[in-house]
């Protein structure tokens, strides 16, 4: 991981620094797989295929989601949270609560 100047807080807003861009591909070919989902359950519909099949697709799709969601996480925490820790102050407990925000938020859905 490169030194950084600015603060941890500020760094995460760099899009050369966030947690998940060693990763960027991956989660590209991820969504582009998942928009390829969505695409095939907008054709089971318009087909009026079994409602269990097409529901056997949503469920797929939200799990493939949710894999994107909690790599994406973990990179956050990981990286943006822990520099933010180190750093310490307001930064920290700023870091800390977004995350437990997404963390909140993840759980609801």
């Amino acid at each position: 991981m490169a030194a950084h100047t600015d603060t941890a807080a500020e760094s995460c807003h760099d899009h050369a620094t966030h947690g998940y861009i060693t990763a960027k591909d991956d989660y590209l070919k991820r969504l582009r797989r998942i928009e390829g989902q969505a695409r095939g359950l907008q054709r089971m519909v318009e087909e009026e295929k079994y409602c269990i099949d097409i529901l056997t697709q949503v469920s797929a799709m939200t799990k493939a989601l949710q894999a994107v969601a909690m790599g994406l996480l973990e990179d956050h925490i990981s990286h943006c949270v822990v520099d933010a820790a180190i750093a310490g102050g307001p930064e920290a407990e700023a870091k800390i609560k977004e995350a437990t925000d997404a963390i909140a938020r993840l759980v609801r859905s």
